[in-house]
């Protein structure tokens, strides 16, 4: 979704300022800008990043959230979130292989995520898998250019003041300094904003200060805003906290930021016990290709260890017969420097008085000449080890060369699945828009072809609407009216700002007209789109007024719409 004039107006409801006014952030700002939220241990800073989180989700917008302490999956109470992490509690188990596929899923696929660092015992794996995956983001947000907010909890860990920042660090701060003229925002937390390089500070343009107590906390603060607050910033209470911005020409606001609706995962555990809430889950084909990939580096890897086990094996072998070809060769050497000597006459007087020469030397040449044998057959055995080892290293550039033709093949798999369900989605939007002769609110309207003629009495077990039924319809005239009206003008702009397409939105006020009201997973599954998708179009028609939103999160037609629609069928 394109930054255009309607999203830079678009804004969302997070607290309370100390006046008693409302306070809302602009959208465009928070997802490609630089933010900065802090404040010690159960000030309310990670309560505040859940708000935003989830008012940015309640208005379709897919973020991506590194969660160091593992307590934000308490947003899949309400959103269809992917949760991937090392724990079994995850989705799906990842690793560094997955970045791409993470950074597809966000920007391509419109999926929001949840990062869960918190459960690798190497932190050096867990470092390399943000990195990578922040790496794919800023690539691919080159080309995409779509607003996207990546949020960065403990980011004192990744970008210190005081110690090197590694070339995790080195990427974030790359993000917040280029990030946000490719689309891509980023907000760090932190508990302490002393321990935060400062360069990373002062290039956010929101801020949020939270209570802070310790000396050289409360001095950045200072330096920052200004003295005064030094003081004030250790007397917020919870929830509460300073916020500067520079959007608007707004002085620094003391707000008290509302409480997150989703279940606290991060709550210190007391004595009573509590009972966890239902979590949304992702798609089980989204997560069995993950599973997929991790299933295939398994079985690269366990080959590639059985490979280097042989490999091993076969230079312990050469090297023994090196070894045996070494001793054969000192032992060939003994034999002709004793045949040399026997072969002198003095010698063999010397040394052999009693046996003739001639016969010993005949017994000698026959021993060097076996000697040489077995060391000619120890040198083939030999050279045929060597060639076994070529054809292994042979083997495995060929492996290596036939794993990157897998994944260049998955890869036109993935963009002809694609493809494929474009071309599905065309067509279902055109039997929607089509519908035989109608599109229908609950009742089927033969067409020209059908068999059933009128005036003929329907076959038993038929699905017949009585005239006195209170059940609407909408032939294809009709829609054509709705499309035209002031209706139609509003479906046609709520469906320009979302994920769906016009016919889509059509559809969605069909179903709703039938069997209103519903929540957002069963109008999904009744149009055949994603959840995600769907959230956005229904917040969107909400923004044009033609849905209203339950206590209970389901949605049913405005009464005004109501009555319009009603009337058209009138007509």
């Amino acid at each position: 979704m394109s930054p255009d004039s309607d999203d830079q107006r678009r804004q969302i409801l997070v607290g309370e300022t100390d006046d008693g006014d409302d306070l809302s952030l602009p959208v465009v700002e928070l997802l490609t800008g630089r933010g900065f939220v802090t404040g010690k241990s159960g000030s309310g800073k990670s309560n505040t990043a859940s708000v935003i989180a989830e008012e940015l989700l309640e208005a379709g917008f897919p973020l991506l959230i590194v969660d160091t302490d593992g307590e934000y999956y308490g947003l899949k109470e309400e959103y269809e979130m992917l949760h991937a992490g090392a724990d079994e509690e995850c989705d799906i188990q990842i690793g560094p292989e997955h970045a791409e596929q993470m950074a597809e899923l966000a920007l391509e696929e419109n999926v929001p995520i949840i990062l869960d660092v918190s459960g690798y015992l190497d932190e050096e794996e867990a470092n390399e898998l943000l990195r990578k995956v922040a790496r794919q983001l800023f690539v691919k947000e080159k080309k995409l250019k779509k607003p996207f907010l990546l949020v960065v909890e403990e980011v004192h860990e990744y970008i210190p003041e005081g110690g090197g920042v590694g070339e995790t660090g080195k990427l974030l701060i790359k993000i917040g300094k280029r990030g946000r003229k490719h689309g891509l925002g980023i907000v760090g937390i932190s508990q302490r904003p002393a321990d935060v390089k400062k360069d990373f500070i002062t290039q956010a343009n929101w801020l949020v200060w939270h209570r802070l107590t310790w000396n050289n906390d409360t001095k950045v603060v200072g330096r920052i805003i200004d003295t005064e607050y030094s003081e004030r910033v250790s007397e917020l209470d919870d929830g509460q906290a300073f916020v500067q911005t520079d959007w608007d020409e707004a002085d620094v606001r003391k707000v008290q930021f509302r409480r997150k609706r989703t279940f606290d995962a991060g709550a210190t555990p007391g004595l009573d016990d509590f009972e966890r809430p239902d979590l949304k889950s992702v798609s089980d084909s989204l997560v069995g290709d993950l599973e997929r990939i991790s299933e295939r580096k398994e079985r690269e890897q366990d080959r590639v260890h059985e490979l280097e086990n042989e490999l091993e094996k076969k230079e312990k072998r050469i090297e023994t017969l090196e070894a045996e070809l070494e001793s054969a060769r000192d032992v060939s050497s003994a034999a002709k420097q004793m045949a040399d000597a026997l072969t002198r006459p003095e010698t063999i007087q010397t040394q052999l008085p009693e046996e003739p020469g001639g016969e010993d030397v005949r017994q000698l040449h026959e021993e060097i000449v076996d000697l040489e044998d077995q060391r000619d057959e120890l040198r083939i055995e030999l050279e045929e080890y060597e060639e076994y080892a070529d054809r292994l290293e042979t083997k495995l550039e060929d492996r290596s060369k036939t794993i990157e033709q897998l994944r260049e093949e998955n890869q036109r798999l993935r963009e002809r699945v694609r493809d494929l369900e474009a071309v599905n989605e065309d067509d279902e939007e055109a039997i929607i828009e089509v519908g035989g002769d109608s599109l229908e609110f609950g009742y089927t309207w033969p067409n020209e072809e059908s068999e059933e003629k009128p005036g003929e009495e329907p076959d038993e077990g038929d699905d017949v609407v009585e005239p006195n039924q209170d059940r609407s319809t909408v032939d294809e005239s009709h829609v054509k009216v709705v499309a035209s009206s002031p209706l139609g003008d509003r479906l046609e702009r709520a469906s320009e700002q979302s994920q769906c397409t016009l016919e889509t939105a059509r559809h969605v006020l069909v179903v709703l007209a039938r069997d209103e009201p519903l929540d957002t997973e069963s109008i999904a599954t009744r149009v055949d789109r994603s959840t995600v998708a769907v959230q956005g179009l229904l917040s969107e028609l909400r923004t044009e007024a033609v849905l209203d939103r339950r206590d209970d999160r389901s949605y049913a037609l405005a009464d005004e719409v109501r009555s319009d629609l009603l009337s058209t069928v009138e007509e």
